[in-house]
């Protein structure tokens, strides 16, 4: 304990330069104006970053990227919270009760400061959990194999379609499956058929699981509010109060932020999981816990508070494996890393040893950038709530201008324009017949990881399946996704018996 104090004391003192301060402050802020831009996210505005940070040396640069990666975290959510269209993977649970709490409950304020708060603990708690726990947790990550990985892939799948509500279960599951669908398109890696090409040159690369997002969630909004338009039925918001929160707000959300910061850390920690699965198993897991069940997706504040929390500390966590072990948690870190070697540095316990100073400047930073990005993300939200004020024949056109602007910039063609808006009119038609959209997101996301990784394992073990329950994580992570399917069913017995009952 006293040696990483010594270290920390050294990182402080690099952290505190007044160069150093000045890149943490710069890259926070690139970091929340690039995440407020659907479909940029953190990778790509690191890697906008790349050029410039060979001018900065090894400390600087290192200390501007990963304030450009958790400050896009910040970021991602205002545009969720404000016009429904998530800045990135990351920011969509910020959709789920952030949107609703500033539209339908008319709480934009109190929607931003939540999202500000939770973000800053969880980033703090989670930089404390990387002073303390790195080594250990990065010999976790190591025995993470492919039939690990699958398995927690499949618990957060099945988690999240039994969470769908009430009476909404099979339409979760039904959504997650659609979701692994869309997974499956274009050429498969192994055998190189296509899948679902349809004889179409721009889906042999399939389709990326952010153009779903944002046709879903953008898109199906404005598609949704058509009708209303002109009509006068819905009222614009002109008065807007102080950006904080009430006590009650703070009593609410501040058990859930303790309980998704480790969450979010540790799955950030597992290379290739990410923020988007960590806010996604955090917004479930608080939702299963919460005794509002029925305020969930109608402006709950602990829905937004726990995956603003999580994707925070999991971005923090990504930066563990590559700092460490040399080993990329992330797209984002997977940038940084060659970043770190094309300076000369080699990321591994040696970067420890060798060079503390930027090792643990770096990770001073963030106690830093995390405090300098609340002070900066309260006023901001200030001038980002006046979105509101503007009327929807204006608004809706800017959502759709900045919606097929990040769709465009992921991959740069023209058709991919066809695909947001078939998502778009899917989004449309889930909303209207109640089906849930997260569980579809998050199969998207993960289905291609799902594919690989059981391949993976079943090459290792010879085709056997026992390798999916071959140790003590594999186990603990099935009995979980059993328990996740048989949960709905044993409360809706439960429920069926408390009524025969009452009658």
């Amino acid at each position: 304990m006293e040696q990483i104090l010594q270290n920390l004391a050294i990182g402080i003192g690099v952290a505190l330069q007044p160069i150093n301060l000045m890149w943490v402050t710069l890259g926070g802020v690139l970091g929340t104006i690039i995440g407020m831009l659907p479909g940029i996210g953190p990778a790509s505005g690191v890697a906008l970053l790349l050029p410039l940070t060979f001018k900065m040396g090894p400390v600087g640069a290192l200390i501007t990227m990963a304030g450009v990666y958790y400050g896009a975290m910040y970021g991602g959510s205002r545009s969720s919270i404000l016009i429904n269209t998530p800045g990135d993977g990351a920011a969509i649970a910020a959709c789920w009760d952030g949107y609703p709490l500033a539209t339908k409950k008319k709480r934009p304020e109190a929607a931003l400061a939540i999202s500000a708060i939770a973000s800053f603990l969880g980033g703090m708690i989670a930089t404390i959990f990387m002073v303390l726990l790195s080594a250990p947790l990065a010999k976790l990550a190591i025995k993470f194999g492919p039939a690990q990985y699958l398995m927690l892939y499949l618990f957060a799948l099945s988690a999240t379609a039994s969470m769908s509500g009430e009476g909404k279960v099979l339409k979760g599951f039904v959504s997650m499956f659609l979701g692994l669908m869309i997974a499956t398109v274009g050429i498969d890696a192994l055998s190189g058929v296509h899948r679902f090409t349809f004889g179409l040159m721009e889906l042999q690369g399939g389709i990326d699981f952010l153009i779903a997002i944002i046709g879903i969630y953008a898109l199906g909004e404005v598609f949704e509010s058509l009708k209303e338009i002109g009509k006068g039925k819905t009222k614009i918001q002109k008065k807007f109060g102080r950006i904080w929160i009430t006590r009650e707000d703070w009593r609410r959300i501040w058990p859930g932020i303790l309980r998704s910061t480790p969450l979010g850390f540790v799955i950030g920690v597992l290379p290739g999981t990410g923020a988007t699965m960590a806010s996604i198993m955090a917004y479930n897991q608080e939702k299963n816990l919460s005794k509002n069940k029925e305020e969930f997706g109608e402006g709950a504040v602990e829905g937004l508070a726990a995956p603003e929390a999580a994707n925070n500390a999991a971005s923090v966590g990504a930066l563990i494996p590559m700092m460490t072990l040399g080993v990329p948690g992330s797209g984002t870190t997977a940038i940084m890393l060659g970043a770190l070697m094309m300076l000369g540095l080699q990321p591994g316990p040696l970067l420890f040893e060798r060079t503390p100073q930027i090792a643990w400047g770096v990770i001073a930073s963030m106690f830093v950038g995390n405090l300098v990005l609340a002070v900066v993300n309260i006023p901001l939200a200030g001038v980002l709530v006046r979105i509101l004020s503007i009327p929807e024949r204006i608004l809706y056109p800017l959502i759709l201008g900045l919606a097929f602007l990040g769709t465009y910039s992921i991959s740069n063609m023209t058709f991919d324009f066809f695909i947001v808006i078939a998502f778009g009119l899917l989004g449309l038609f889930m909303k209207r017949t109640g089906f849930p959209t997260s569980p579809m997101v998050l199969g998207a996301i993960v289905g291609g990881a799902i594919e690989e990784k059981f391949r993976q394992a079943l090459t290792i073990s010879n085709g056997s399946y026992a390798v999916f329950v071959s140790d003590p994580i594999t186990i603990v992570l099935a009995i979980l996704t059993v328990g996740s399917f048989l949960l709905p069913i044993i409360q809706r017995r439960k429920k069926a018996a408390g009524g025969m009952a009452g009658a």
